[in-house]
């Protein structure tokens, strides 16, 4: 099965100026979507991202600065890591959260690209270290 990474996209303002309880109400959708995700078994990792810019590091002098900016009010605010046969059966995935409703946000899905030369898991990388 592909790997999709869900990248939640939010005007924060908009959350902000909503009432608490229709906070809880949309916390409540992604909590609930997330246990039954994770019960299925293709969630494989979420995320809530600081709410701050954070920072970017340009190669090939690994210059570190503030940002990424935009002239856009949308920040990316967190992400999903599921599992689809395809595109159509992520989308419908995250649709089953009922979540899409709430006018202040907006999820891109991208196929996260598999590289066995790239992928090294906890015991790989101790074993490394060892050597």
């Amino acid at each position: 099965m592909a790997q999709y990474l869900l990248l939640l996209h939010a005007d924060p303002t908009g959350w902000f100026q909503m009432p608490p309880e229709e906070q809880h109400k949309w916390m409540g959708k992604y909590m609930a979507w997330g246990e039954q995700a994770r019960k299925a078994g293709y969630l494989l990792g979420s995320n809530k991202l600081v709410d701050d810019a954070g920072k970017i590091v340009r190669t090939p002098k690994a210059l570190v600065t503030d940002g990424p900016f935009s002239e856009t009010k949308e920040v990316l605010g967190g992400y999903y890591l599921i599992e689809a046969k395809d595109y159509d059966e992520a989308v419908r995935r995250w649709l089953a959260a009922g979540v899409f409703e709430c006018v202040h946000l907006g999820v891109q899905h991208r196929a996260a690209f598999l590289h066995s030369s790239v992928m090294a898991t906890s015991d790989d990388l101790a074993l490394r270290h060892d050597h």
